[in-house]
């Protein structure tokens, strides 16, 4: 059912999950899940919530990012009472997220096996490092599979690996614990029962990779990294301006380079017995590279993107990330949100890249504090104020 003000009703409505998640896979698995509508309810270490908060270097601001359209409950899992308290929460949830390394549920008495028994119906979702096999004890990050896997090699020149430029793996490990989720439910539909769903870094990184693999598969050929790739196409490279700034063409037909050449004023070319293929224009690409070059360099950037975007070619300049706070087209349409950073500034940040009917997911809660919802959480499950007060006394929550 739709609403004016607000769009659809959000197809997660409904749906209960605990995250015990920290840094990026197990928090951009449960944004996904909140962005949909699921009541996401972040379990974090008591006192002081999760140490992703205070990171700083690179990942600052991680935590704000991915814990928005969350509530957060404190709970210390290593005191009896505050362990009584989560198992009871788990009762009443769905979907449970974690990513906690190897045995950590466990030994905190909310693993699989243990909840399972507790909440049949849960949905067990495990974010780990790896599936079961000789590497599942060992710990994984990010970086540590982009290298198992090949993918920094192939990111990065020749005999340089270079992590990519994001934190790919635990993202898209991330979605596919909710691919993985949301087969479960579909099962869970037929049966009643739910399931323990993995995902992990290393076979999503694999996964990545395989085209790669496919490649070496079909050719016999070792890939590359892609900086020093043999072409497919004869221009798909970056070429200078007159203001310094570089710009991205891609010219993947005989009718890109037909609208290249006039968009440049390259007209002698396009009947040149010498660039009548792509296969001719590949055996001559360094010369062509070059004249194409020297008309690039007769155009501002704004100029030369006013004519190749009207030629119809793929393009883009070269940009920082932080272009994106004042792109047209990402500030348009509710693809951007405004997100509070922990130094209280207002960042306008990336939605979850989907729509529903034409509706993009909204923000409806700002990261939470530490320990914000505690009290209505408990309190939903049947707490009394009194006992609140108790596990507050006690310092099994916060």
């Amino acid at each position: 059912m739709a609403n004016e003000e607000t769009g659809p009703e959000l197809p997660l409505a409904g749906l209960k999950v605990l995250e015990f998640g920290h840094t990026v896979m197990g928090p951009a698995c449960g944004v996904v899940l909140a962005d949909l509508g699921a009541d996401v309810i972040r379990v974090e270490p008591s006192p002081d919530g999760d140490p992703t908060r205070g990171l700083h270097g690179f990942a600052t601001g991680f935590f704000s990012y991915f814990n928005r359209n969350k509530r957060c409950i404190c709970i210390d899992l290593k005191s009896d009472s505050g362990l009584k308290a989560a198992r009871e929460l788990v009762q009443t949830a769905d979907i449970l997220v974690e990513n906690f390394g190897p045995g950590t549920m466990d030994r905190l008495g909310l693993g699989w096996e243990e909840v399972h028994k507790l909440h049949p119906g849960l949905i067990y979702c495990a974010l780990k490092g790896f599936l079961p096999g000789p590497y599942e004890k060992r710990l994984a990050l990010d970086e540590v599979v982009q290298h198992m896997s090949g993918l920094s090699y192939m990111t990065g020149l020749p005999g340089q690996p270079l992590r990519a430029g994001s934190s790919v793996v635990d993202i898209s490990a991330a979605l596919m614990g909710v691919i993985a989720i949301f087969s479960a439910l579909q099962m869970r539909e037929k049966d009643g029962t739910g399931r323990k769903v993995t995902g992990t870094l290393f076979e999503t990184s694999a996964f990545l990779v395989a085209q790669h693999m496919a490649q070496h598969a079909a050719s016999g050929e070792e890939p590359v990294p892609m900086s020093a790739r043999s072409p497919s196409w004869s221009v798909y490279d970056l070429f200078p301006t007159r203001c310094g700034k570089q710009i991205f063409i891609g010219a993947t037909s005989n009718r890109h380079w037909q609208s290249l050449c006039g968009a440049l004023g390259l007209d002698d070319l396009v009947d040149h017995p010498d660039y009548q293929t792509n296969h001719d224009r590949i055996a001559r690409r360094k010369t062509l590279l070059a004249r194409i070059g020297e008309a690039t360099s007769a155009y501002s950037l704004k100029e030369l993107i006013k004519l190749i975007e009207a030629a119809g070619l793929p393009f883009s300049p070269v940009r920082k990330p932080s272009d994106l706070f004042d792109d047209p087209h990402m500030q348009s349409g509710g693809r951007s949100i405004p997100i509070r950073m922990a130094n209280d500034k207002i960042a306008s940040l990336p939605a979850l890249p989907v729509s529903i009917d034409g509706h993009q997911m909204a923000l409806r809660m700002q990261p939470p504090d530490v320990g914000e919802h505690t009290e209505a959480v408990l309190s939903e499950i049947g707490f009394s104020a009194d006992e609140i007060a108790e596990l507050r006394q006690a310092k099994a929550v916060a």
